[in-house]
């Protein structure tokens, strides 16, 4: 009972298209009907499923065996034509596999078009004669080009309020801001201000499983042995497990992607060069197993956000397109051929959450993370104070109120904030529905520009109804935003460090805060004294090192080995004369995927 109608009764190899003509037919067979086209079940095959349920069916179908689908027939034939060796006795390069290290190596050393053309010129004429080497860039994009991997360029409004894109394809200025869309270049040419590239998902994904390399282990999500208690992967967590249970449907068919998505921005000239913020979205593939899943092949660059400025809450109508790609594999699905089952079948994808810093996470989310209500759990709840001589937001004293509420460190008055008892309940956690109630009146920022929700930072901190809750199915997550490990140890640990080794101008027990500790704290041994001559003395706390103390740290970090990848030459952040630590940045590579 095949899900498909076959293009052919052969089930021939999709690396031996030998007897299919230029089109992806077949010449010795008949189609019975396109192979994007879903057969009409009878009355009994409907029985069956009813019967049994679309697991069982699922099962039952996996022996059957079916020719590649007419795209991936197109790519597989590629591959094939493009293998030939750059000439006769060749062994290190094909035609194709050339092509696309010389474009890898003009990216990498920004060569121009003219001198690229010249070095292949003169590869060319050093080669054997009759050499397959491209003649020239535009050859080598068009050869490339056939794989199907490509880029959209989509012009955006100069200040980011909008994308010339679908019903606004053929506008000339901004809805919002009224900015032209063009400049006049060289000969009247119409010239975009500022334009942004998409580069889509579906095509990464079917090529996932074309390739015999990644197929299988698309799979290892659903086929892998759960050890009980220990969680290495995230389809052993809760989050999943809930997910598959709201949707079976999409659960039964274990082919199917789950996605996350990663954000953060960077800046391309360096902290000394020219101030320009622009923003990458990765989005990576679940399926696969922990060790594949978030290496570089398998981080898919989406989009690259222009800048020059931090797009904010406006990072909404950029990702537009990525949406809406995620609400069609959503609910239509892409026509894929999988082979290391040799079937095609439906494929459809799902975003399970975002991976980003805590800046990156307001951004994202609609809850702006500063002020009093920073707190995307606690919301309106937050217990947050402004501290009087600091002047910053403290959340002092705020996590007693999830202890047990006969624990005893609820009941101590000195070593929390001085003479409070805190008998108050943790702050309710939301259902999907109800954080939907919510949000749902909140304005889109892709609808309304610079709209502010009433009772924004005194009630509640939401500046708009972000983008990603047109999916149908985000209000059902568990986990919809996640903080960035590698961002949460570094700071922490600098933080902490910084004021255990004393570090003048970056400890967190300066001053200001000596004089907010006898507001807040019973501390007494701690509080600033002064002296006769009414000179100010800090008390040395008992958890920062002396001077002997901080020199054997720097001796210790100055001899660490650390493996290739986890992080750069500490030594060189080390001075034994101060005995400190400089320009420490701690690179989790390999450890946290390369985030």
């Amino acid at each position: 009972m095949p899900r498909y109608w076959r293009w052919d009764s052969h089930g021939e190899s999709p690396f031996t298209p030998s007897n299919r003509n230029a089109d992806g037919g077949n010449d010795e067979g008949t189609h019975s009907q396109p192979l994007d086209v879903e057969p009409l079940r009878n009355a009994y095959e409907s029985m069956v499923i009813d019967a049994l349920g679309p697991e069982i069916v699922n099962q039952l179908e996996r022996h059957v065996e079916e020719s590649p689908n007419r795209e991936a027939q197109q790519f597989y034939d590629l591959l094939h034509s493009a293998q030939r060796p750059l000439w006769e006795g060749c062994v290190s390069h094909s035609e194709l596999s050339m092509a696309v290290r010389l474009l890898s190596i003009k990216a990498e050393g920004n060569i121009s078009q003219q001198s690229f053309n010249n070095i292949l010129q003169a590869m060319k004429e050093g080669m054997p004669k009759d050499n397959l080497v491209v003649p020239d860039f535009y050859r080598a994009k068009k050869l490339v080009s056939k794989l199907g991997m490509g880029c959209e360029k989509i012009d955006c409004c100069i200040n980011g309020c909008m994308l010339y894109y679908k019903d606004d394809l053929m506008e000339k200025e901004c809805h919002f801001c009224q900015a032209p869309r063009y400049k006049v270049g060289k000969g009247g040419k119409e010239i975009p201000f500022n334009r942004m590239h998409y580069l889509p998902l579906t095509p990464r994904l079917k090529r996932l499983y074309a390739s015999k390399n990644s197929a299988r282990h698309m799979r290892w999500h659903s086929e892998h042995q759960q050890v009980e208690g220990v969680l290495e992967h995230p389809s052993d967590a809760e989050a999943w497990k809930h997910f598959d249970q709201t949707y079976p449907q999409f659960s039964s068919e274990t082919r199917n992607v789950r996605l996350g998505l990663c954000a953060d921005g960077f800046t391309p000239f360096g902290q000394s060069g020219k101030q320009y913020s622009c923003w990458p979205i990765i989005v990576t593939p679940y399926n696969l197993p922990p060790w594949m899943c978030m290496t570089t092949p398998y981080m898919f660059l989406t989009m690259i956000i222009p800048g020059p400025r931090n797009p904010k809450a406006k990072i909404d109508v950029y990702l537009q397109p990525l949406i809406d790609e995620l609400k069609f594999l959503w609910e239509e699905g892409a026509l894929t051929y999988d082979i290391s089952r040799k079937q095609n079948f439906v494929m459809r994808a799902a975003l399970m959450w975002t991976v980003n810093d805590f800046p990156a996470y307001g951004m994202l989310s609609g809850w702006m993370t500063a002020g009093k209500l920073a707190c995307p759990y606690c919301m309106e709840h937050s217990k947050a104070f402004y501290l009087k001589n600091g002047g910053k937001t403290s959340w002092f004293d705020c996590h007693r109120q999830f202890l047990p509420n006969d624990h005893m460190f609820r009941r101590n008055k000195d070593s929390f904030y001085k003479d409070r008892v805190d008998r108050s309940e943790p702050p309710p956690r939301l259902t999907g529905e109800q954080m939907w109630n919510k949000v749902h009146m909140n304005p889109r920022i892709i609808d309304f520009m610079e709209v502010q929700i009433p009772g924004y930072k005194t009630e509640h901190n939401w500046t708009k109804r972000s983008v990603f809750w047109d999916l149908p199915y985000w209000s059902t997550n568990l986990i919809r935003h996640n903080l960035d490990v590698m961002h949460i140890e570094k700071n922490v640990f600098d933080n902490v460090f910084n004021t255990v080794m004393d570090i003048k101008g970056k400890t967190k027990d300066n001053l200001k805060a000596r004089m907010d500790l006898k507001e807040y704290c019973n501390r007494r041994d701690l509080e600033l004294k002064e002296q006769n001559n009414g000179k100010i003395i800090k008390p040395k706390a008992n958890y920062t090192f002396n001077l002997e103390q901080k020199r054997a740290i720097c001796e210790w970090v100055k001899g660490l080995k650390m493996p290739d990848g986890y992080a750069s030459n500490l030594a060189r952040c080390v001075d034994m004369k101060e005995g400190k630590l400089h320009g420490m940045k701690i690179r989790y590579r390999i450890k946290y995927g390369r985030l």
